[in-house]
């Protein structure tokens, strides 16, 4: 069934069953979702607001529910998900009157499963009536903060224990801003042309950004044109930082999808890059962005697992290195949040080990007074700031470059770590290393 009413919903609610059954990511799921459908920009618009905003919301969602529901496994997985979607809606849409969304939840459940209205009914019909339940009422403090800002205790233990309860909570309630749309800018010659075109504001991070609070950059003819390129203002802080002269040997050691690596070659003259990753198709992607952005002729791409580096290049192969490490990704949730959901981004020690198993093999392929550059998406220590150090400790023949920025809130340790309330932007950490012997 699919009718002006529930076409949206009805989207959003398989892309949901494809994420809480199937395990898919959110963003690509959807993707593919709106790709095939027919549906209107608004409700391709509602469609993605309902699928985000349920998966963000999801652990409070589901506590509320729990007060009414006595066995949540006796439910069909689609119809707890449709409560989940339309609960969703009764409590943080304003723009979407309550009625609507109830009747429209039952005619979805009635297409699905003849009765099952009824129940969806009941249940929306009583939240109506009587609201949810007080989440301010959870004695145990962890326990409140993972309803009130849906995130697993794990984490919310996690980061206090990294940042403090009060820095911790306005971190967590940033989570919930809406994402800014981030670019950058290919010609900064031209950036005052751009921000006026898109009706952008410059980054208070990087030079090479602008931002808004909303925009489908990727289907503007700038985009396409290779003038801009879609990428979060902390990631674009990178390829300065390294202050490439323009002849250099450059290796992107985790670099799909290859904006960094488009970045870092509009520095170069006559020197190359050599881009790896470990999938075919995020080759492509890496490929395809370099393309676009007319740099294919300085990047070579190269399917090998980083940790591999030093026994397939040798050593001294390389006068600069960037290491954008695998990582638990927890600077992304405010856009992926899938991601907190994942148990595997909990093991900070088996993702600490690969990462200083890729530091311990690309730098051996430096050149003495080469640059090694070490970023991640997550805002943990254990991934970050303990690398740095257990990598230093153990490589003698590297110093700490120290960095800085104007942005003194973003400086720590000689490192740049950005959270994700300080500017709206994604959680960032950088640092570099230089090659002081042989």
């Amino acid at each position: 069934m699919k009718t002006k009413y529930t076409s949206a919903r009805l989207t959003a609610l398989r892309v949901l069953e494809e994420v809480f059954e199937q395990g898919a990511y959110s963003n690509l799921a959807l993707k593919k979702a709106l790709s095939q459908s027919r549906l209107s920009q608004a409700d391709k618009g509602l469609t993605t607001e309902l699928v985000y905003g349920t998966v963000a919301r999801k652990i409070t969602l589901e506590w509320y529910l729990s007060h009414l529901i006595e066995d949540r496994n006796q439910l069909d997985s689609w119809l707890y998900s449709l409560l989940l979607l339309s609960l969703y809606q009764l409590l943080y849409l304003d723009k979407i009157p309550s009625h609507a969304a109830v009747h429209e939840a039952a005619e979805i459940a009635k297409t699905r499963k003849r009765g099952s209205e009824k129940l969806i009914n009941a249940i929306l019909r009583r939240i109506e009536r009587e609201g949810v339940a007080d989440v301010s009422r959870i004695k145990r403090k962890n326990k409140r903060f993972s309803i009130q800002y849906s995130l697993p205790v794990w984490l919310v233990k996690a980061m206090i224990e990294e940042y403090g309860e009060v820095r911790a909570e306005a971190i967590f309630a940033s989570l919930f801003t809406r994402s800014k749309a981030s670019i950058r800018v290919a010609d900064l010659s031209r950036k005052a042309e751009v921000k006026e075109l898109l009706g952008a504001e410059d980054s208070l991070l990087a030079p090479s950004a602008l931002v808004k609070k909303q925009g489908n950059f990727a289907g503007h003819t700038l985009f396409s044109q290779g003038l801009i390129t879609i990428q979060d203002e902390s990631s674009q802080l990178v390829a300065p930082i390294l202050q490439i002269e323009g002849d250099e040997d450059i290796l992107d050691a985790c670099s799909a999808p290859g904006g960094k690596a488009v970045h870092m070659a509009s520095y170069l003259t006559s020197g190359r890059i050599t881009a790896l990753d470990l999938y075919d198709h995020k080759l492509q992607l890496i490929e395809e962005n370099a393309r676009r952005l007319g740099a294919a002729d300085k990047i070579t791409t190269q399917k090998l697992d980083a940790r591999k580096v030093f026994e397939t290049f040798g050593p001294r192969a390389f006068d600069k290195i960037l290491v954008d490490a695998p990582c638990s990704g927890i600077g992304l949730i405010r856009r992926k949040p899938d991601i907190k959901y994942n148990k595997e981004n909990a093991d900070f020690k088996t993702l600490q080990k690969i990462q200083l198993d890729i530091l311990d093999s690309v730098c051996q392929s430096l050149r003495k007074g080469g640059i090694i550059a070490y970023s991640t998406c997550t805002i943990m220590s254990q991934e970050n700031f303990e690398v740095v150090k257990k990598f230093l400790d153990s490589h003698p023949d590297f110093e700490q470059v120290i960095l800085d920025h104007e942005r003194k809130d973003i400086v720590k340790d000689g490192c740049i770590l950005i959270t994700p309330e300080l500017y709206g932007s994604d959680g960032f950490f950088i640092s570099q290393f230089r090659k002081v012997s042989e």
